[in-house]
């Protein structure tokens, strides 16, 4: 983060993601107030709580995308949350303390599977030796008697002909000459049984106490199967990565990593705002309730231990359509300082997505037919006009911005896509007059553009 300057977070979002430049420039500060907060005196770093975000704006317009790529560049802890899957303590539905186990979970397992990577080499060769005895066994001990006693000695004819035979098994299977070849090998199973909790308080963590409980409880099983060497050596290194891998010090960092660069992104926010109905929705305000202790900072219960909200970075998203920001609670209100409003997508915006981006959309599908020895090209006419349709049918029916252009490509790629394995021709003009044939029919046809666009 010291070489990340704000200019430069916005410049690699820009990279994956076209305009909204408002939002891409407060989720830069926000990212560089981390680094700023780390280096001040230490007496005044708790006190420097995260400015969180809440992103105003129509869906597919990159709400979601600036979020997971920012995480991406900082390599922050990062989980993405439906707020509308949330209810209030009482209600059958998913406790907000949830989200943060879940990021801590997956942030464990992140680093689990890095500590693994990084101890791979001492666990092949681990697994090597056990491979070589499972080819060469040592020899069995051979009992004789001598003075009325029975004794048991190792006898081997030349004792360097068992390790002359050992290297050179060894060579073969590092050449890979042994791969075809069948070995037993006792494979460790756990069956976990399956249990579902009910309960108004703490659903969640119940089940993770009744899963730690089983996991003791029930043995651990052991079968013998016949497996190829090749196979057999990547079951074996993956068991001595996992035994190599220190879990309490996996542990303890990724605790640290999560309340200390944590991002949680809450979308759909404005589901849980209240309008003022009663019935059904109910639990809304209650939702919003259960989540501000989370978001103002609090320490939450995990099997892990527990973990510290303070300097979690909350980004929250919603359309707000028929409700507005004011609508949530005011002291939620408050931990969300910086308001951004997103703009919707036109024709400009839509040629750059399917153009300009390191992962643009065009790319996309040139590359997956390239797979089937079929050069596809798209003029410029034909990008014009695929813009130009997503953005007519986003006016004429619902506005789902950047997701409509995903929808008409495949509506105009179909026929190529199915019958690519079996085309002669192995290259495909795209113009505007193939575009406008394709897609007229639908686009003219309201009703039918409703369903298939």
């Amino acid at each position: 983060m010291s070489d990340l300057k704000p200019s430069e977070i916005v410049k690699e979002l820009d990279k994956y993601i076209i305009g909204q430049n408002n939002a891409k420039r407060s989720v830069a500060i926000a990212l560089r107030n981390r680094w700023r907060r780390q280096q001040v005196p230490e007496e005044l770093r708790d006190e420097i709580a995260p400015k969180n975000i809440i992103l105003i704006g129509p869906t597919g317009v990159g709400k979601t995308e600036i979020s997971r790529r920012l995480s991406k560049l900082t390599d922050s802890p990062f989980i993405k949350v439906e707020a509308s899957k949330f209810t209030e303590v009482g209600y059958v539905g998913r406790d907000v303390e949830s989200m943060v186990r879940d990021l801590l979970e997956l942030t464990v397992n992140t680093l689990k599977t890095r500590e693994q990577g990084s101890v791979q080499e001492k666990a092949l060769h681990i697994a090597e030796e056990r491979m070589l005895d499972i080819l060469l066994p040592k020899p069995k001990a051979q009992p004789h008697q001598s003075d009325g006693e029975m004794h048991f000695e190792v006898v081997t004819d030349i004792p360097d002909k068992t390790s002359s035979t050992r290297e050179k098994l060894r060579g073969m299977l590092r050449k890979g000459k042994l791969n075809e070849r069948y070995v037993d090998l006792d494979i460790t199973e756990r069956n976990m049984p399956m249990v579902e909790i009910f309960s108004n308080v703490g659903m969640e963590e119940m089940g993770i106490n009744f899963k730690d409980m089983f996991s003791n409880l029930v043995p651990r099983n052991t079968r013998r199967r016949k497996v190829k060497v090749s196979e057999a050596m990547d079951i074996m290194a993956q068991e001595e990565a996992q035994n190599l891998v220190d879990m309490d010090k996996v542990v303890s960092q990724a605790i640290e990593k999560v309340e200390q660069s944590g991002i949680i992104f809450l979308d759909e926010i404005d589901k849980i705002a209240g309008n003022g109905n009663h019935g059904p929705d109910v639990s809304r305000e209650g939702v919003q309730r259960d989540l501000l202790p989370i978001v103002e900072g609090s320490t939450i219960t995990t099997k892990y231990g527990p973990v510290k909200t303070d300097h979690v970075l909350f980004i929250a998203s919603g359309a707000f359509h028929t409700v507005k920001p004011s609508d949530l609670i005011p002291e939620l209100q408050g931990r969300f300082p910086i308001r951004v409003e997103l703009d919707s997508l036109g024709k400009e915006e839509f040629i750059k997505i399917l153009t300009e981006p390191k992962n643009a959309l065009l790319l996309q599908y040139v590359e997956l037919l390239k797979t089937e020895g079929l050069d596809i090209v798209f003029e410029e006419g034909a990008v014009t006009k695929i813009a130009g349709t997503a953005e007519d049918v986003n006016n004429l029916t619902e506005n789902i911005g950047a997701r409509r252009l995903h929808t008409i490509m495949e509506c105009l790629l179909e026929d190529i896509l199915f019958n690519a394995p079996d085309m002669k021709e192995k290259k495909v003009i795209i113009n505007d007059q193939y575009v406008e044939g394709k897609l007229k029919h639908i686009k003219s046809n309201e009703d039918l553009s409703r369903y298939i666009l």
